[in-house]
């Protein structure tokens, strides 16, 4: 079978995105036909970084490139002036290339011009500072795609977590959860986890509160809100249960006794993901018409252009698009 054709966004390059990319570089080629989706220039300027020999070819489409371990195809993706950029600090224009190298992987996927997405961290401030109003990637791709059911799943290790909250103040997850939006969840894990384990899935809901509310002592939410998603999840042949109270959910999910859960906000699955997972993680986006995953870090400014970023992460999420896509 022919290696999928991923497409490497560099995301924010004020951060490690580039030099993760040029680290993982010959893992990426060994698995896939990759192409980098951002700026030349900084690509060589990893590689100088780091330490490589290896060459940069400048690409008009994925088509031309002509991937190896000693040359890295790059396709210019924005009309930005990053030669301002300052690793480290937050600048309006590596905000606003991290937002177009995206939507130009996007554009190339729905194409079928590749087969799969995988993208470096951006930089939310950095949006902001372009002025766009986006809270992530996951946003970016479900409007661009034109999606409407979607969600921002961590991965590893056998263990899909999707959110069904994402990036909003705490005192805003209440007013977003519905019964609807717990299902769509659980429907979607229940696509995406087949191609992951090669089987069916066995899906948990989190509770909100603490014990799952103790029989409503600390809350109704999970009486009236989850539990009623977990019922019409399984009135549709879904093997979903719950809600399960986190705290012990996560321990018995290690344990191999659940493969999804469906979390009710951010830090509820990320936390217990990342210290399960750590570099293994993987930000995959359930739902869109393609296929993108991510690294599971964010942009670690503190360490930009020092060259100790660990590129793991990138390799990981590079591995989990090349199964989805085969």
């Amino acid at each position: 079978m022919a290696k999928p054709r991923l497409l490497i966004t560099l995301g924010d390059v004020a951060g490690i995105g580039p030099e993760v990319v040029v680290r993982a570089w010959p893992e990426l080629v060994a698995l896939s036909e990759p192409t980098v989706v951002g700026d030349a220039e900084w690509v060589k300027r990893s590689l100088a970084l780091i330490g490589s020999k290896a060459s940069v070819q400048s690409v008009a489409n994925p088509a031309e490139s002509r991937p190896s371990v000693s040359n890295i195809p790059c396709l210019k993706a924005t009309e930005q002036n990053l030669s301002v950029v300052v690793p480290g600090k937050i600048c309006a224009e590596a905000g606003r290339a991290a937002y177009d190298f995206l939507c130009k992987a996007i554009d190339l996927s729905l194409a079928k011009e590749a087969d799969a997405i995988v993208t470096a961290p951006l930089h939310k401030e950095g949006l902001a500072a372009a002025g766009l109003k986006y809270p992530g990637h996951t946003e970016i791709l479900a409007e661009r795609t034109g999606t409407k059911e979607f969600a921002m799943v961590l991965y590893g290790d056998g263990i899909a977590v999707a959110h069904v909250t994402l990036h909003m103040a705490l005192r805003d997850v209440f007013k977003h959860l519905s019964t609807a939006a717990v299902l769509e969840k659980i429907r979607l894990l229940n696509v995406l986890l087949p191609k992951l384990l090669d089987r069916p899935a066995r899906i948990a809901a989190a509770a909100l509160n603490p014990h799952s509310s103790d029989g409503g002592l600390f809350g109704d939410e999970e009486a009236r809100i989850i539990a009623p998603a977990v019922a019409a999840a399984r009135a549709e042949g879904i093997d979903a249960s719950g809600p399960w109270p986190a705290d012990t959910l996560f321990v018995r999910a290690h344990k191999g006794e659940f493969d999804g859960i469906a979390a009710m906000y951010h830090d509820e699955g990320h936390i217990a993901m990342k210290l399960r997972s750590g570099w293994r993680c993987v930000n995959i986006s359930a739902g869109l018409p393609i296929i993108r995953t991510s690294v599971a870090h964010g942009t670690a400014y503190d360490i930009a252009g020092k060259g100790i970023a660990d590129a793991a992460s990138l390799i990981a999420a590079a591995q989990v698009a090349a199964k989805l896509a085969r």
